[in-house]
């Protein structure tokens, strides 16, 4: 079991799972359904689950009670999120940026702690929204709110089925992208005067290749005596207020 999965709270049994998938199946992410069980029982289940393209896993008996223990799980077991995610799509639709907007993309953040630190920052630099992946993604949990320290509801976050996509739609929205990597110009070799998006890469695998191509430029943090890089949750700060210094010097 990874540490993930862990940190998320759990429903279980047939009648709630279904009745999340219903009313709001973002909030989940990942099913987990007992192998050998009756699958015509759950057929509503993995049909809706299908329908939103939420991973299913079929697993032993013996996962189910790691997971929550001794409960009538009635074979199923849904791993939820902690808070609520803005559909992309939705959001931006209803957002008009300007030269003073900038947002965070998370290019699969899997540290909890990670994650809550960039969404402190994120908020107490007043930053727009925080994007994140669907999938791969540490999700809203009780170690990223309490890393975030209560800072997890100032600030939107945003969640896509594809990253490199939604970076195609913010540039339609004359957004500009500026990936953070150890190869890139100095941070404070550009001016953010127009509306910016930051992609912070994985901990361990930084920006996918893929993603970095999408950017229109990219940024680096200038090391000294061989340290070979910063922590992820680091560099989006630096970002975050190299952005707002720029900002308040307008």
């Amino acid at each position: 079991m990874n540490g993930l999965e862990k940190e998320n709270t759990f429903i279980f049994g047939r009648n709630p799972v279904e009745e999340v998938l219903k009313n709001n199946p973002g909030q989940i992410d990942k099913i987990y359904l007992k192998k050998g069980s009756n699958l015509r029982g759950l057929s509503s289940i993995i049909e809706l689950a299908s329908k939103n393209r939420i991973p299913v896993a079929d697993v032993p008996g013996s996962k189910l009670y790691e997971l929550v223990g001794s409960v009538n799980d009635q074979g199923v077991i849904a791993a939820i999120s902690l808070a609520e995610y803005l559909d992309f799509d939705e959001w931006l639709d209803s957002f008009e940026p300007d030269s003073d907007t900038a947002v965070l993309l998370l290019d699969e953040i899997e540290d909890p702690h990670n994650f809550g630190a960039i969404l402190r920052t994120a908020a107490a630099a007043d930053i727009n929204a925080i994007i994140v992946p669907k999938h791969r993604q540490a999700p809203v949990s009780a170690a990223v709110l309490k890393t975030s320290a209560g800072t997890a509801g100032r600030i939107p976050i945003v969640r896509t089925v594809n990253l490199n996509r939604a970076i195609q739609s913010l540039k339609e929205k004359k957004f500009w992208i500026a990936g953070m990597d150890m190869e890139g110009e100095p941070i404070w070799n550009h001016h953010y005067n127009v509306p910016m998006a930051f992609v912070i890469g994985n901990e361990g695998r930084g920006i996918r290749k893929k993603t970095r191509e999408h950017c229109d430029f990219v940024l680096s943090i200038p090391m000294s005596n061989d340290v070979e890089s910063l922590n992820a949750s680091v560099s989006a700060a630096l970002i975050c207020y190299e952005w707002r210094r720029q900002r308040s010097m307008k």
